[in-house]
C-alpha cells in the first residue's frame, strides 16, 4: 500500500465485490476515523436526474463567491479522484493513497471479511476525511443511488434536496414511483430544509408529508418560478435552467449560513458529457449522458434545437445498459439519427447492438450500424461523417466516459468504472 497503483488495486478488489446498501457498517467506518461529516457543512443532493448538474452549479456559484468547496460525485469520466474535489481540484494521488492506506488498516481490524467496507463506502469515507481536513466552508454531495440506505446518508446537511424522481435502478430502489420517492426522501433530517425540483403530484404529497412529520422547512422549485424567471447558465437547455433555478433558490434558502453576492458562478459551470459541445477540426462532437425516460425528454428538446440550428440530422453513436432503458431510447434516437451506430460500454448490463436493432421501431429507414469506439474515435479524432457533420454520443454516462478517455489520449483508469 506505499504507492497508487497498489491503491487503487486494493480499490479495485473492493468495488468487484459488488454494492452493500445499508448505513449501520458506513456509520461504523464513520466513527473509527472520528466522524468528519460532523465537522463540516453540507448540502446533500438526491434525485433521478439533475443531481449531477445541480451540484456542479452550487459548487460554481460557492467558489466565484469565495467559498472554499467541496465536491463529492459519481461515476468518475476519467480518472478516479474526480469523485472528490476541492474547488474543483481533484484529491492528489498521494492524498488518496495516504487515506485509503490508513483506513485499509483501520477496517482489517475492526471489519470481517463479509461484512468488510464496499468500494463506494471507502470513497465517502475519503471524501468526508479530506473535506474535514481542508476544512471546506461548504461540501456538496451526491448521493449514489437513493438517498435512505446510501453511505453518504450519515451526513446531517445544511439542507437537502431532491432534484427528480423518475423510475430508474428499478432492482434497488422499487418499481413503483412511490416506493423509489420514499427512497429518495430518506435523505431528508430533522429540523433541515428540503428543496425539491419538478416531482409529481405523488411524490410531493409523500415528501411534504415526510418533512411535516420531521418538522422540516418544506420548499419547491414551483414556488420559487412563480416569483422569479429562469436563469441563465451556460449549459444547454431548458432542463438545466431548472437545474439552475434549484440551485439558485438552495443558495437563497441558506443566505444566512452562507451569504453570496451573485449567482455568476452559473455560466461557469464545469459538467462534461452533459450536451458538451467539443470542435474536431470541422466536426462539431456532442456529448451527452441519456440513461433513461426522463432523460429522453431533455435529449428530444436539444435535438429538435440541434436539427433546427443545422437544418440537419445529427450522426448518433450510442450504447446502453439495460433493456428497459434502452426500449425507451432507441425510438428516439432512431427518428432523430441520420445514420446510428450502436456500441457496447465495458459494463456488465450493455444492451447487445443487435438488442438495440431490435427496438428501432418499424417501418424507419435509419441505418443501424454495430460498431467498436476504437474504431470510430482515437485521440483528438472522429472516424465517421463528413467534416462538416455533428456527431451525438448519447446513452450511458459510461460510454461518454470511455469516448473521452479516448479522445482526450488518456490511460485507462486503473481502477475502472463501477460495474452496473
Amino acid at each position: 500500500m506505499h504507492n497508487f497503483n497498489s491503491v487503487t488495486k486494493f480499490l479495485y478488489s473492493l468495488r468487484n465485490k459488488g454494492s452493500k446498501y445499508g448505513l449501520e457498517r458506513m456509520e461504523a467506518l464513520a466513527k473509527s476515523i472520528t466522524n468528519p461529516e460532523k465537522k463540516i457543512s453540507s448540502i446533500h443532493v438526491a434525485g433521478t436526474n439533475g443531481k449531477g448538474s445541480v451540484c456542479a452549479m452550487l459548487e460554481s456559484i460557492y467558489r466565484a463567491n469565495g467559498y472554499k468547496t467541496g465536491l463529492f460525485t459519481s461515476p468518475h469520466l476519467i480518472r478516479l479522484n474526480e469523485r472528490i474535489q476541492i474547488s474543483r481540484i481533484p484529491i492528489s494521488d498521494l492524498d488518496l493513497a495516504t487515506y485509503v492506506t490508513e483506513l485499509r488498516d483501520l477496517c482489517d481490524k475492526q471489519f470481517s471479511f463479509d461484512n468488510y467496507p464496499s468500494f463506494f463506502e471507502f470513497m465517502v469515507a475519503i471524501a468526508f476525511q479530506h473535506f474535514a481536513k481542508e476544512a471546506v466552508d461548504i461540501a456538496i454531495v451526491e448521493t449514489g443511488l437513493g438517498g435512505r440506505l446510501d453511505a453518504t446518508n450519515i451526513l446531517t446537511p445544511k439542507l437537502s434536496i431532491i432534484t427528480s424522481i423518475g423510475k430508474d435502478h428499478t432492482d434497488i430502489l422499487g418499481d413503483t414511483i412511490e416506493a423509489i420517492t420514499r427512497e429518495k426522501a430518506g435523505i431528508i433530517k430533522p429540523n433541515t430544509p428540503v428543496l425539491i425540483g419538478n416531482l409529481s403530484d405523488t411524490s410531493k404529497s409523500i415528501i411534504k408529508d415526510k418533512a411535516d412529520d420531521l418538522k422540516t422547512e418544506y420548499y419547491t422549485l414551483e414556488n420559487y418560478l412563480e416569483k422569479e424567471p429562469l436563469p441563465v447558465t451556460n449549459l444547454e437547455g431548458t432542463y438545466q435552467k431548472q437545474n439552475a433555478a434549484l440551485a439558485t433558490y438552495a443558495t437563497e434558502i441558506l443566505g444566512q449560513h452562507l451569504p453570496i453576492k451573485n449567482t455568476d458562478g452559473l455560466n461557469q459551470v464545469e459538467w462534461k458529457g452533459r450536451w458538451q459541445k467539443l470542435k474536431l477540426k470541422r466536426q462539431t462532437l456532442i456529448l451527452d449522458s441519456t440513461h433513461n425516460a426522463e432523460a429522453c425528454l431533455q435529449l428530444e428538446e436539444n435535438l429538435s434545437k440541434l436539427v433546427a440550428e443545422t437544418g440537419e440530422k445529427p450522426i448518433i453513436v450510442t450504447g446502453i445498459l439495460g433493456n428497459e432503458r434502452a426500449q425507451d431510447i432507441m425510438p428516439l434516437l432512431s427518428q432523430n439519427a441520420h445514420s446510428l451506430y450502436l456500441v457496447e460500454p465495458n459494463q456488465p448490463r450493455s444492451c447487445s447492438a443487435e438488442a438495440l436493432v431490435a427496438m428501432i421501431p418499424r417501418p424507419q429507414s435509419v441505418a443501424a450500424k454495430p460498431s467498436q469506439l476504437e474504431k470510430l474515435f482515437s485521440k483528438g479524432c472522429c472516424h465517421i461523417g463528413d467534416e462538416s457533420d455533428t456527431i451525438l454520443i448519447t446513452g450511458s454516462i459510461y460510454l461518454i466516459a470511455e469516448v473521452l478517455t479516448i479522445l482526450e489520449g488518456h490511460d485507462e483508469d486503473s481502477i475502472g468504472q463501477d460495474l452496473i
